[in-house]
């Protein structure tokens, strides 16, 4: 029986590289500029942990307006895992980072985080400061992004955390059993739109877009998955008083994996600094994309 890698169809207009990071760690990075015809700036994505190009539909059109550059995470998507495991957490993939910027010949350049990657552009902007020129955060925040999930729920960041970090320790350890499964889920439109009227997402402009980011998805064993989000659990808060640079916060009001009161928050404590709540969940670029693009491209004439 095929795995869902064997179905997850190509995503239109990326063109893939190998890039070497700093450790020796091989990463597949794309670009949504395959026949270099896009009209407009370059813009680097630090994507969602263990995801690619299909969680963005707006950049898979050619008038997106936007030249994307990014890169799958270590373990995923083609990506090699590091010789050494424990070398997986934000810091790493900041080192990813530049070194997909420094294969593409980017100096410097403005940054789009989305979940996990808000993390990994804050750090990054926290680091090496002129390296990027403004930071559009999509439903993700700037650091200890666990106490921030089950916001909905109201639940104490203590108690969001421990919960959190302790489901992911879990489905580590069992994930050798689940992984046979998910990898062979039979997904389909049916099944995405359940998911998405569950509440954990909201309904999809391109349900057959989004089939083919969850077979994406679904391609990474769960044990490494969680091994990467335990790794990235450890990230504490980044220093916003150090961030100079324009940004831009883009909320789901009903995200339980990145709290749109925390987005807020960090809005307010950040210098030139935008806050958009959107209707949507934590996909809030799969379910708007059109609005998420626009919001885009007003931060980058900003700019």
């Amino acid at each position: 029986m095929p795995t869902s890698a064997a179905r997850v169809a190509p995503a239109p207009s990326i063109a893939y590289r190998d890039v070497l990071s700093d450790d020796g760690t091989r990463l597949t990075a794309w670009t949504n500029d395959a026949e270099g015809l896009i009209d407009g700036p370059t813009v680097l994505l630090c994507n969602g942990l263990g995801t690619g190009p299909w969680w963005w539909p707006a950049f898979l059109r050619p008038d997106c307006g936007v030249r994307i550059v990014s890169w799958n995470h270590r373990g995923t998507g083609g990506s090699d895992r590091p010789e050494d495991p424990a070398h997986c957490g934000i810091e790493a993939f900041v080192e990813d980072a530049l070194s997909v910027m420094d294969h593409f010949g980017i100096d410097q350049a403005p940054v789009i985080g989305w979940s996990m990657g808000v993390n990994t552009m804050f750090e990054l902007a926290f680091r090496h400061p002129e390296r990027v020129t403004g930071l559009f955060a999509v439903a993700g925040v700037p650091g200890d992004t666990f106490a921030t999930m089950l916001a909905p729920f109201k639940l104490p960041r203590l108690v969001a955390r421990s919960l959190t970090v302790n489901v992911a320790r879990a489905l580590k350890v069992a994930g050798r059993v689940i992984t046979p499964v998910s990898t062979r889920l039979p997904v389909g439109p049916r099944g995405i739109a359940v998911l998405s009227h569950s509440g954990f997402m909201f309904p999809v402009i391109d349900p057959e877009g989004a089939v083919n980011a969850v077979r994406e998805f679904l391609v990474t064993p769960i044990e490494w998955y969680m091994h990467l989000a335990i790794a990235t659990s450890e990230h504490g808060r980044v220093s916003l008083s150090r961030i100079s640079v324009p940004t831009a916060f883009v909320a789901g009001r009903w995200d339980v994996l990145a709290g749109a009161r925390d987005m807020a928050s960090a809005a307010a404590r950040t210098k030139e600094s935008t806050y958009v709540e959107l209707e949507g969940s934590h996909f809030i670029q799969l379910e708007r994309p059109d609005t998420v693009n626009a919001l885009l491209l007003e931060f980058l004439d900003r700019l």
